[in-house]
């Protein structure tokens, strides 16, 4: 018996790439990190000011590569006939006949 999923909505059409959003949070990740770092150098406690230096790095990085993707631009979006993944009834089939 074949099951065949059939793609619901209009995903190709009106998707939203979470991009944007993830921009937002890291900028404000990063703000938040950095007045840490600093807040944390000026109390004296220059083991939470490495942590927090540490997550910026991270963030930063992340920044970058937020950007990146979205000067990128879209890429290529599958039509409605073809589904998001293989089936689950020929996934554990494949190789084997």
């Amino acid at each position: 018996m074949s099951m065949r999923l059939i793609r619901t909505g209009d995903e190709p059409l009106h998707a939203r790439s979470p991009l944007r959003m993830r921009l937002g949070l890291a900028t404000w990740g990063l703000l938040w990190t950095l007045g840490g770092a600093v807040a944390f150098a000026l109390a004296g406690r220059p083991g939470w000011a490495a942590a927090c230096a540490a997550l910026a790095v991270v963030t930063l990085v992340d920044l970058v590569l937020v950007i990146r993707h979205i000067r990128q631009g879209p890429h290529y979006q599958p039509g409605p006939d073809v589904p998001p993944y293989a089936p689950i009834m020929e996934r554990g089939n494949r190789g084997r006949r």
